[in-house]
């Protein structure tokens, strides 16, 4: 039977986050993010510090982290176009939904260390997380494995994600929040989520077909991460 705890305390905790700042008065909208965002993430941490890995699985993780933190900087002028996202999900789909998850929240964290640190960096965390974490679910399954799959699943994915910061600029900065200064605040943002989710489908096209064979390659060749999940 499959566990879906990690992914329910995500839901749950976004949802209650959303709920909550609409509720509750003061300034404790950023702790409030803090402790759900806290409570999405924690059980898939839990989950890959359990895991029994080799010190060289480790370090193709952090390779693979590295790169999508890296490529991420010579596009910080251009708002969200990057191909981070690119590289999380082909990483995602040879290693798995967990490796995947560790992938997407180190890049973010480390791409912040050269664009600048916030309380945005845990939430870009818990995004770019789930994004490698939902590619590793659907990674062997006939959906991603063919290219108008993968266009689709990264078309989506970059609105998902910019809906998600958008939460985050919308308890953070909207006063009042009321039902119209959030559907104003989504709509204004529709142009920067729609060129993260066109990058996403440009770099896919172009580069998945090859990227997937690469890291394959060093999977099989190396026996890194080769093995199935069967539970989430």
């Amino acid at each position: 039977m499959l566990k879906i705890k990690p992914i329910l305390a995500s839901i749950i905790g976004m949802t209650t986050l959303l709920i909550s700042s609409l509720l509750v008065s003061g300034k404790q909208y950023l702790l409030l993010s803090f402790i759900f965002l806290a409570m999405g993430m924690y059980p898939l941490y839990q989950r890959f510090e359990r895991r029994k890995m080799t010190a060289r699985e480790i370090v193709f993780i952090a390779v693979l982290a590295t790169i999508a933190a890296v490529s991420r900087v010579p596009f910080a002028m251009l708002p969200s176009v990057q191909p981070t996202s690119f590289v999380i999900i082909v990483a995602a789909m040879i290693l798995g939904k967990e490796s995947g998850f560790m992938i997407g929240a180190t890049a973010a964290l480390v791409s912040n260390m050269f664009l600048g640190q916030g309380p945005w960096t845990l939430w870009q965390m818990f995004c770019w997380g789930l994004m490698g974490y939902t590619a590793g679910l659907l990674g062997k399954t006939p959906f991603l494995q063919e290219m108008w799959g993968r266009l689709v699943f990264g078309f989506i994915w970059g609105f998902i994600f910019g809906w998600i910061m958008n939460l985050w600029y919308v308890i953070g900065f909207i006063q009042p929040l009321t039902a119209l200064t959030f559907l104003q605040a989504y709509a204004a943002s529709f142009y920067f989520d729609l060129a993260h989710a066109l990058s996403n489908v440009f770099f896919l096209f172009f580069f998945s077909a090859s990227w997937l064979k690469i890291i394959q390659r060093f999977q099989k060749k190396y026996g890194l991460l080769d093995f199935e999940e069967n539970h989430f």
